[in-house]
């Protein structure tokens, strides 16, 4: 490839500038199949947001305190959360997952 020179000085090739719109469709016709996956595949949910509302709380307790004193309580927080959030996509309460814990007992989902 030459490259453009432009009254003695190499000039670069940059890409055409286009409207955030523009860049938008052309996106979503190169991924269409990717885009619409949703329609052929039923174990494919129609948007990202259970997993975004996953770690929401985990950014939520970074802004407030600023970060987490030790890792181990990062991993303690999350565990948590982790938990809470299984049960609740199996259907079971936050309240009732907790009472579980504080019985020792395991959610029937996870025998």
């Amino acid at each position: 490839m030459i490259p453009n020179v432009k009254k003695g000085k190499e000039v670069k090739r940059e890409r055409i500038k286009r409207s955030k719109a523009r860049n938008l469709l052309e996106r979503l016709i190169n991924y269409e199949e990717d885009v619409l996956r949703f329609m052929t595949n039923t174990w494919v949910p129609f948007t990202n947001n259970a997993a975004e509302n996953s770690i929401r709380m985990t950014k939520v307790q970074q802004k407030i305190s600023g970060c987490f004193r030790s890792t181990k309580g990062a991993e303690i927080f999350c565990r948590v959360r982790g938990y809470l959030s299984t049960c609740r996509k199996q259907g079971l309460s936050a309240t009732q997952a907790m009472t579980l814990v504080f019985e020792g007992k395991l959610p029937e989902f996870a025998l």
